[in-house]
C-alpha cells in the first residue's frame, strides 16, 4: 500500500470564520510513490497543502516549521497547523490522536521512507 488517506475533523481557528462553525472535515493524505517524505492536508474548499512529514511529526512535540507551514502542540490532546498563503493565514486544530494514527500508518506504508528520513 503506497497511499494512506485518513479523514479527520478539525476546528478552523482563523479570525474570518464564525465561532459557531464547529468541526469541519479534513483529509490527511500520504502517497509514497508521489513523495515519500511529504504529507498533504486537504482543507474544505480548494485548499490542499503539501509539506514534509517530519514537520508534522516534530510539531506534535514542540513548535516546528517556518515559512508557509507551522505546527505545534496545543495541550496534550490537540495540535495546531498554521498555513500561510498570499490569501492570508489558515489555522486549524486537530486531535493529536488522529495525527499520530495517520503518521503510524504512513510509516507502515513506506518503511523505506523511515530509513531515508
Amino acid at each position: 500500500m503506497s497511499v494512506v488517506e485518513q479523514h479527520a475533523r478539525a476546528h478552523i481557528l482563523t479570525e474570518d470564520v464564525p465561532d459557531d462553525v464547529g468541526a469541519v472535515p479534513v483529509v490527511l493524505r500520504y502517497d509514497s510513490l508521489q513523495d515519500p517524505r511529504a504529507v498533504m492536508v486537504d482543507l474544505p474548499g480548494p485548499h490542499e497543502w503539501t509539506f514534509p512529514r517530519s514537520l508534522l511529526e516534530q510539531g506534535l512535540r514542540a513548535p516546528a516549521g517556518s515559512g508557509d507551514v507551522r505546527v505545534w502542540p496545543c495541550g496534550r490532546v490537540q495540535a495546531v497547523i498554521e498555513f500561510h498563503s498570499t490569501r492570508g493565514v489558515s489555522v486549524v486544530q486537530l486531535d493529536t490522536k488522529a495525527v499520530l494514527t495517520f503518521l503510524r500508518r504512513t510509516y507502515r506504508a513506506s518503511p523505506a521512507a523511515v530509513a531515508h528520513g
